[in-house]
């Protein structure tokens, strides 16, 4: 353990150089005053971090790693309990899309959306489940999609890929519960991000027809829920998945 030990509670934010991640990153720090070390692949993201955070932009760390390169975050993770004394929180979140019909999606396609999203959430949470063991507390919220519960339709890698973290986050709740690790999900619905602002209006209607609460969501509504669940508020849960979808699964 380091000498400079941290004193505050540790998180991990895997994709938390923008969109989701990033505001998970905030609320984090913010409302539970933790330190957040964001890890991403993108270098630049990752360069701009201490000014597209903002406030408490002190409490944050950058990291560049590619997240599907086991040994390499394995060793991070390592590296990082070791400086920090702790590994208190990690957020499963990073995540990539390649859509494409079934018929014509290509082995590859399928497999870079597997890697980031599910094979990277593995890899993490069994690094990260080794320190929280150990320190016989800790918290894994992996971040799905309402894809992975009700897949969608040119999506069978990215809803396979959600879909597996649901099994994966029930498994490992099941097998760390007795050391006080707990592991949950949240499965956003149509959040607005960048990568939403963008798609055509009429795109945009059918969406808003089948939410109930006739609204996409905010980032931040995300945020809060991981929140939720990264904190002592959520100690006696664990296994479960929390929908942040304004009703489209009831």
């Amino acid at each position: 353990m380091s000498e400079e030990a941290s004193e505050k509670r540790v998180a991990i934010v895997t994709g938390g150089s923008r969109g989701i991640g990033l505001e998970i990153a905030r609320e984090l720090v913010r409302s539970l005053g933790m330190k957040v070390i964001a890890v991403d692949i993108v270098q630049q993201q990752i360069a701009d971090l201490p000014d597209t955070f903002g406030e408490g932009a002190e409490s944050v760390e950058g990291r560049v790693m590619d997240v599907t390169d086991t040994a390499g975050f394995t060793a991070l993770i390592d590296e990082i309990a070791e400086k920090e004394g702790r590994v208190d929180v990690l957020v499963n979140n990073a995540g990539i899309t390649r859509d494409g019909l079934l018929m014509r999606m290509s082995d590859e396609d399928w497999a870079a959306v597997i890697n980031v999203n599910l094979t990277s959430a593995f890899i993490g949470t069994r690094a990260a489940a080794k320190h929280m063991v150990r320190q016989r507390g800790g918290s894994i919220v992996n971040v799905s999609s309402f894809a992975g519960v009700a897949g969608n339709p040119g999506q069978a890698n990215y809803s396979a890929s959600k879909a597996g973290m649901l099994g994966l986050t029930k498994t490992t709740a099941k097998e760390l519960a007795g050391k006080n690790v707990r592991c949950n999900a949240v499965a956003p619905g149509f959040i607005r991000t960048d990568m939403t602002d963008v798609l055509p209006q009429k795109v945009k209607d059918t969406a808003l027809a089948v939410i109930p609460l006739k609204r996409m969501g905010e980032t931040c509504d995300v945020a809060r829920a991981v929140r939720f669940l990264a904190s002592d508020d959520s100690q006696y849960i664990t296994g479960q998945v929390l929908c942040v979808d304004g009703g489209m699964h009831t």
